[in-house]
């Protein structure tokens, strides 16, 4: 049992402590300190759902499924592009790195509603978890143990992530910060859109 947790929580670390959508989004939401532990939690909460239906069952269908595939391909490749292009318009006017300038902060129905989006619009997720991750922990002796085992690495991850964010946030949420933040994320989104579109 204790060899599937373990085996679950440094499958799980490899993947999602590597930049990705998520990470960057979190890691925003924590600069601005703005509903950044709900954030955080519902990361944690889609990855454990997603990994739990990959471990059980799903990895099996989705990959015996070309066309269901494709059309996550082609639907992140829209979806990363889009949001690496506002990334880069942020990046780029320095107007919105201000935040005098801001409408104000935001509800948090629409920020977990961006969340949600970032998760499950990007195909990236699936692979990793229900894919990857999830036919992995098909193979386990203790499949259930191995899919807490992935959980509580995403629940670490991303609360640390947002905690230590938002307490580096006075040194952080500056415009030179924000910029090279913004700009980063575009690259980033760019070249996962750019990675898919190989595949396709």
């Amino acid at each position: 049992m204790w060899q599937s947790y373990l085996n679950g929580v440094l499958v799980a670390a490899g993947l999602i402590i590597a930049i990705g959508a998520q990470n960057a989004f979190v890691l925003a939401q924590s600069l601005r300190r703005e509903h950044h532990l709900p954030v955080a939690a519902l990361c944690v909460l889609c990855d454990a759902v997603l990994v739990s239906l990959g471990v059980f069952g799903l990895a099996t269908l989705l990959a015996q499924n070309p066309v269901l595939l494709a059309v996550a391909r082609w639907g992140g490749v829209i979806f990363l592009g889009w949001y690496g292009v506002q990334a880069l318009r942020r990046a780029i006017r320095p107007g919105t790195l201000d935040q005098s300038a801001d409408a104000g902060p935001r509800s948090r129905r629409t920020v977990l509603a961006a969340a949600l989006a970032v998760t499950l619009l990007n195909p990236h997720v699936y692979l990793d978890t229900v894919l990857l991750i999830g036919s992995l922990g098909a193979q386990q002796a203790v499949p259930g143990a191995y899919a807490l085992g992935a959980a509580s690495a995403s629940l670490v991850w991303f609360f640390a992530l947002a905690l230590g964010a938002a307490w580096l946030a006075p040194w952080l949420a500056r415009p030179t910060t924000w910029r090279l933040l913004d700009l980063m994320v575009a690259l980033m989104m760019f070249a996962m859109a750019a990675q898919l579109l190989k595949g396709i």
